[in-house]
């Protein structure tokens, strides 16, 4: 018979519950904290619930009424300069951070939340949640992304688990912070999120990162039992979610939610744990929200809970569990509590009414927002990107002239060099990505040599884009680092499409210009490559149809050097496209140190022609100029794009150049489905219509994405023969043939 013996794991899980000698030795000081920033959350989720039941809230209204507890214990085991991320559900998370941040020494019964400070963060997160110019974000945000990183507020996420990688980057900076001032006490982050978000991607990937990496993160699980109606023991095999740490190597806790005090002390052991280098913690503290997923109705007003059971839980309220231990302790009388509990409601009532008035066309009493509080709808494209200017060098020397001595150099050493000098001079510049520490400079040689000389700044992921993007985007949120990550293939990020789009792209928008995020995310198209189809793509017709990212296409290993250098200066996300084609050439750039720029927004014309404007990027580039030097019918002019996005394309230099040729063939190599083209044709048709001859031509691959067969690939990819039928087009709609 076969031996059986359980398996070891590095650390465990354990249940801490409070007892009576607990609640006797909390300081009076820490209780009357906890009601005090209870009460305050409960009347403010009450104030919203009773607004968006009067149709003031736009929007949903995620009450976390009931879950009172599990933040305000938690935030009070942290320092004012530690973080916090959250959830779609995150009044009470954002609230409490907010109140610790301006009342560290605590905050009595006698005050409330008295103090023109306080009443202005209310009345900030009140008009966010409305929508209104005064909040936070401008009213971006809303009730689901709220912000205030002065706070140590990292950002509230409307995606499930979508906030718990990038709570990975403010971590990583806090341990790096730690490690390069030499001390051994590390802040930490806290990434809130719930039972729902247990069981997707982005948060289990961020376990193992995160405990990979020995950082200072919390996952702190607030179990309420229901993904919206759905059961936890409907979705889950194991019920105790707290039991999925120790499977990471996460030490892990779980505690009564309901009991503000126990999550106060398992805080305050995962804060010791982890500010002493020894990596993440995992809190479940099961916990109950008194309403439905959204608005003011109990969730057994739609039939997946019973009134039953949400008595049982309503009894357990923790605001009345504090209140009832303060009060035996004689620390405050029963009507102090409900003397604090109305001050605190009129405080917020009186806010309220500073954003609301009466309706003049209701024949009731009905209330509508104040109308000039609303934003200025003029603005309504404002902090999408940086306001760096198009056609200037954001910092730095220009690329020399074409007198200047050059050297020979292959393309992707190129890439290795630059980003070398970057981190030479920049501390902040982290590389990051899929074995680019092994290999001799990962699997392409673009970051040959770095592990070497910045061995605690080139980081080899796991294979987990989600969890190792979303760590970039909370990185360079902290404004202290800039990250660079390798995509060892476009495709790639396809895995990370929820990070890449809907946190790093939208987050300067959406937080109203808080957070700037200079990502720079490096990839390269396969094509051609045997790859096949999950290998190959050509991303830029996507990320140029998303609003945030910037897109550039070197063609050259000498532009390659200054536009990487460009996109490192600026504060957008950038992504930054390479050809394999191009890899392994041996070309002149400039003998100088590999820190010359080029402008932002600048194409280049590789050849003056007067027939046709030809448009193209990366590799397709040299093709075009090949075709174009064998043809005696047309005079092409042939135009490097470099910038490809919506705000950095050179409209300046196209428009010169159709306005003399009044025709454009526009030339890539990827499929029609995902065509940058398809995007650039219709906008050159709208801006210049009145100056084309005939209609705008493009030459792209086919339908399907490539296959891993030799002649099925090079059929399905654009090429030489393509880009020679688009000139005879361009020819026939000129009447030259």
């Amino acid at each position: 018979m076969p031996e059986l013996s359980d398996v070891s794991v590095s650390t465990d899980a354990k249940v801490l519950k409070t007892t009576q000698e607990d609640w006797d030795a909390a300081s009076p000081e820490l209780l009357e904290t906890m009601l005090v920033q209870m009460r305050a959350v409960r009347a403010f989720e009450e104030a919203v619930l009773a607004a968006a039941g009067e149709g003031l809230v736009h929007g949903p209204a995620h009450s976390s009424i009931g879950q009172e507890g599990a933040a305000v214990g938690s935030v009070l085991a942290l320092r004012p300069t530690d973080g916090v991320n959250g959830t779609h559900r995150g009044h009470h998370q954002f609230l409490a951070k907010g109140l610790s941040y301006l009342r560290p020494e605590g905050m009595t019964v006698v005050d409330g939340i008295k103090g023109d400070d306080l009443v202005e963060f209310i009345h900030r997160t009140l008009s966010e949640i409305f929508g209104l110019a005064a909040g936070f974000s401008g009213g971006r945000g809303g009730s689901m992304h709220l912000q205030w990183l002065e706070a140590g507020a990292l950002g509230t996420n409307a995606i499930v688990g979508g906030g718990v990688p990038l709570a990975a980057g403010n971590a990583w900076a806090q341990r790096q912070d730690a490690k390069v001032q030499g001390s051994e006490d590390m802040g930490a982050t806290v990434t809130y999120f719930g039972d729902g978000a247990s069981n997707i991607g982005s948060t289990l990937e961020t376990f193992n990162l995160a405990a990979a990496w020995k950082l200072p993160q919390c996952f702190f699980l607030e179990n309420n039992l229901y993904a919206v109606s759905t059961f936890i023991e409907d979705v889950t095999g194991e019920h105790n979610l707290a039991a999925r740490g120790p499977g990471f190597g996460i030490r892990s806790f779980q505690v009564d939610g309901m009991d503000p005090l126990a999550v106060y002390l398992a805080q305050q052991k995962a804060v010791q744990h982890m500010r002493a280098g020894n990596g993440p913690t995992l809190i479940e503290a099961e916990t109950y929200r008194f309403f439905h997923q959204n608005g003011p109705f109990p969730g057994s007003a739609f039939g997946y809970r019973t009134k039953d059971e949400e008595t049982k839980w309503r009894e357990r309220d923790p605001i009345t569990r504090v209140a009832r231990e303060m009060i035996r302790r004689g620390l405050i009388t029963e009507e102090q509590d409900r003397d604090l509990e109305q001050r605190i409601k009129a405080s917020i009532d009186e806010v309220l009414d500073r954003l609301v008035e009466k309706d003049p066309e209701s024949k009731r009493d009905k209330r509508r927002v104040i109308p000039r509080l609303w934003p200025d709808t003029a603005g309504v494209d404002d902090h999408i990107r940086s306001d760096a200017k198009l056609h200037e060098v954001v910092t730095g020397p220009e690329k020399p002239d074409a007198s200047a001595p050059t050297r020979s150099e292959r393309f992707v050493d190129a890439i290795a060099d630059t980003i070398r000098y970057r981190m030479e001079e920049d501390p902040g510049v982290v590389v990051l990505g899929e074995d680019v520490h092994r290999l001799k400079g990962g699997t392409n040689g673009a970051t040959k040599g770095l592990s070497d000389q910045f061995p605690d700044r080139v980081l080899g992921t796991p294979i987990s884009e989600n969890a190792f993007t979303g760590l970039a985007g909370g990185l360079s949120m902290t404004t202290r680092y800039k990250p660079i990550v390798e995509f060892m293939y476009s495709d790639f990020m396809w895995v990370a499409a929820d990070q890449v789009f809907n946190q790093i792209g939208k987050a300067r928008h959406m937080f109203g210009g808080q957070s700037a995020m200079p990502v720079v995310l490096r990839s390269k198209v396969a094509m051609g490559a045997g790859y096949g189809s999950q290998h190959s793509m050509d991303p830029a017709g996507v990320f140029a149809t998303n609003p945030g990212w910037r897109v550039v296409a070197p063609s050259t290993a000498a532009d390659y050097i200054g536009l990487m250098n460009t996109a490192l200066d600026l504060e957008d996300p950038v992504l930054v496209l390479e050809h394999v084609d191009l890899y392994g050439q041996k070309e002149d750039i400039p003998d100088v140190d590999p820190n010359y720029r080029l402008p932002l927004g600048t194409a280049a014309v590789r050849r003056e022609g007067k027939d046709v404007t030809v448009l193209s990027y990366l590799n397709m580039v040299g093709v075009c100029l090949s075709v174009a030097d064998s043809r005696d019918d047309l005079d092409a002019e042939v135009i490097d794009l470099r910038w490809l996005d919506r705000a950095s394309i050179d409209w300046d230099t196209i428009e010169k150049s159709v306005k003399k040729t009044n025709s454009v063939l526009i030339v890539e190599q990827g499929s029609q489905g995902t065509s940058y083209g398809g995007w650039l044709a219709d906008e050159i048709q709208r801006r210049l219509f009145d100056y084309l001859d005939q209609p705008v031509q493009r030459v792209t691959g086919q339908e399907a994405s490539p296959s891993i067969s030799k002649v099925l690939e090079a059929a399905a990819n654009a090429d030489a023969n393509d880009v020679a039928a688009g000139f005879d087009e361009v020819a026939r709609g000129l009447g030259l043939n």
